[in-house]
């Protein structure tokens, strides 16, 4: 605690060196800290931040009244955001007559997201657009029920640079083309999984919005013309083409002789692209960057190995599920000397020898997959630790020949390493894990199915690798309560874990689990030793928690869950499938959790149709989607299903 001389010498800084003290301050958890010092500190934080994340709906006026200099609001975990809302937030803030309109937090603000906002419509966008004269990125993306005329209040925002309207569902050409003719100035645009959208939208937007620098047309029916169309954008860096099934070789023609900036393009999953379409995109940009193809090519042709002789500037390259032979690894080394991310999940003819002769060369690499390639052994990765020592993320899955000799040259040379996905690679043992855990930057580590680690191996992750926040344990039976006591003692920046199936964990590991206290995501299936003494345990220490999976923890009583009912607040997805939740605890659970959004309710042992519906009923004005014991479908009212689906609830039926 501060002396009163240190308060009094720190009171004493000028507004305008305190603000400059707290633009230092990059965590949020340190901004906080600072905000609660003194009125004063109070004071400088509301007039210096720029970008608010709202997590329940209820404190936006107060936010909005306390933060009048926002240029980034992030609305996204606000499920309950409707036209209604926005038209009370743009009138005024907070309670009383003499609050100040709201006008001033909108006139500066310039991205606004508003992804998943299901309850939003155009009344709400047209205010919002027409309230933020500077608004320049806006995210609707998963707003499934948008369309037309949500994108025609969309266009009235003409300074508008940057538009994300993925799987905006009910968006058609005539939607594009208010947005192509309204914003203009459009930089960025991700269109992925607007089905409704053809060529025609296509080709208006490339001719009125000629500034575009990012296009992103994933999944989308387009065809060859609108290829044709896209090739006459001048600006073009970036462009998506994932799984768009109608282009073929023919289209990426016209690419070659236009887009003459193109840097970045995706055609993974495009069945009609082969090595000849990609001759054509690499033949005409030398200069490109990222060449992403996993998927859509059966092998790597030669004549396309040699044209990748001049990308030289080549930084990523994504080549999955094609065949690729030890010639072709020596030619990528020799020529694309600036490679720092390679792509080989599933690549057939991926060797030891071809490993070695790829990382010879490629000495700056940061990521490497190598999901399901079979036949590297220890071999290979020596030689890629030896090689990229400054490797970030390596994907190893299915790579069972790997043992503890492998992952001691990790340990020993790779010690940049943040992500290493182990998962089903049964020679990794306890004391490969002790190798590993010298890697003290490992902040993603996944160890699914690898049955012979223990809580030995656990202890040394928990003693050495601090700065994990993910971990996957997906049916490591060996792993028990003690190896989460290791665990929890050391990994306290742990925000995702997977303990599914792992039978050997009781309430105990749990009670260990409650203390991590930045805990988000927790996967639990099938632990059959724990009971509502365990759950209680991980509710009440871990507040941040938002994703919760306990499908089949039978054993779990009512006390558990009204103890998540009372402390997971923040809880947006449950799992409680095949739990023994009466009535009354699913409805307060439902009820209570005013932030859920999902929820997976199958094979409800002890709630009867008449719970289920009242669950339903107390949480149907948030919920989002909803899986459900499929005879219910003819069980529960016809109204509790019309209000549900009026609500743009999507039901699931198991």
């Amino acid at each position: 605690m501060l002396s009163f001389q240190s308060s009094k010498n720190v009171l004493s800084l000028t507004e305008d060196l305190l603000v400059r003290i707290y633009e230092l301050l990059a965590a949020e958890s340190d901004r906080k800290s600072f905000r609660l010092v003194c009125r004063e500190f109070r004071r400088i934080d509301s007039l210096t931040r720029r970008h608010l994340r709202v997590i329940r709906i209820e404190f936006l006026p107060i936010l909005l009244r306390k933060y009048p200099r926002l240029q980034s609001l992030d609305l996204s975990a606000c499920p309950r955001i409707d036209d209604g809302v926005v038209s009370l937030l743009l009138t005024r803030v907070g309670p009383g007559s003499n609050s100040p309109s709201l006008g001033h937090w909108a006139w500066g603000l310039k991205s606004l997201v508003l992804s998943r906002a299901t309850g939003l419509r155009f009344s709400g966008l047209e205010m919002l657009t027409r309230a933020c004269p500077c608004l320049e990125s806006v995210d609707v993306s998963y707003c499934c029920g948008f369309g037309d005329r949500e994108a025609a209040a969309l266009s009235s925002a003409v300074g508008l640079r940057e538009l994300n309207m993925d799987k905006c569902l009910q968006l058609t050409d005539v939607g594009l083309a208010k947005i192509a003719v309204g914003c203009s100035k459009l930089e960025k645009l991700s269109l992925k999984w607007c089905m409704e959208i053809t060529d025609l939208g296509i080709d208006l937007l490339c001719k009125k919005c000629v500034d575009l620098k990012y296009l992103d047309v994933s999944y989308l029916k387009v065809t060859n013309e609108s290829l044709h169309s896209i090739a006459s954008l001048l600006k073009l860096e970036v462009l998506g083409l994932m799984a768009c099934p109608l282009i073929d070789d023919v289209g990426l023609q016209f690419i070659e002789r236009g887009c003459p900036s193109l840097k970045v393009i995706d055609v993974s999953r495009c069945e009609g692209v082969s090595s000849s379409g990609l001759i054509y995109v690499v033949r005409g940009h030398r200069n490109l960057l990222e060449l992403n193809a996993g998927y859509c090519l059966s092998e790597l042709s030669t004549a396309l190995l040699h044209q990748m002789k001049n990308l030289n500037h080549l930084e990523v390259i994504r080549i999955d599920g094609a065949r690729i032979s030890e010639t072709s690894f020596q030619v990528i080394s020799a020529n694309c000397k600036s490679l720092v991310e390679i792509g080989l999940s599933k690549c057939v003819g991926v060797t030891n020898m071809g490993i070695m002769r790829l990382v010879s060369a490629c000495i700056n690499l940061r990521v490497l997959n190598l999901t399901c390639c079979h036949s590297i052994t220890d071999t290979a990765i020596s030689a890629i630790a030896y090689s990229c020592r400054s490797l970030v993320c390596l994907k190893l899955e299915s790579c069972n020949m790997i043992t503890e000799k492998g992952l001691c040259q990790l340990g020993s040379f790779c010690l940049l390493l943040e992500e290493i996905d182990l998962t089903d690679c049964c020679g990794v043992n306890d004391k490969g894990l002790e190798y590993l855990s010298r890697c003290s930057e490992l902040s993603c580590l996944k160890l699914g199915l690898c049955t012979n680690i223990s809580n030995k191996g656990l202890s040394y992750i928990g003693s050495n690798c601090l700065k994990i926040h993910e971990l996957d344990l997906y049916r490591c039976t060996g792993i028990g309560d003690d190896g989460l006591e290791a665990l929890s003692n050391g990994c306290k920046k742990l925000r995702k874990l997977n303990l599914s199936y792992c039978n050997a964990v009781s309430d105990r590991g749990l009670a260990y689990i409650g203390r991590l206290e930045e805990l988000s995501d927790l996967e639990m299936r099938a632990l059959h030793k724990i009971t509502g003494v365990g759950l209680e345990a991980v509710a009440v220490g871990c507040k941040k928690l938002a994703d919760l999976d306990m499908k089949h923890c039978e054993k779990v009583g009512d006390s558990g869950f009204w103890a998540l009912a009372y402390y997971s607040k923040n809880l947006r997805q449950i799992n409680l499938s095949y739990c023994g939740i009466s009535d009354m605890a699913l409805c307060m659970v439902m009820g209570n959790l005013s932030r859920l959004q999902e929820a997976k309710l199958v094979h409800l042992s002890n709630s009867t149709v008449e719970g289920v519906e009242l669950a339903l009923r107390a949480c149907c004005a948030r919920i989002k989607k909803v899986k459900l014991f499929a005879p219910l479908r003819f069980m529960l009212s016809s109204e509790i299903l019309e209000i549900l689906h009026a609500r743009g609830c999507i039901i699931r039926w198991d």
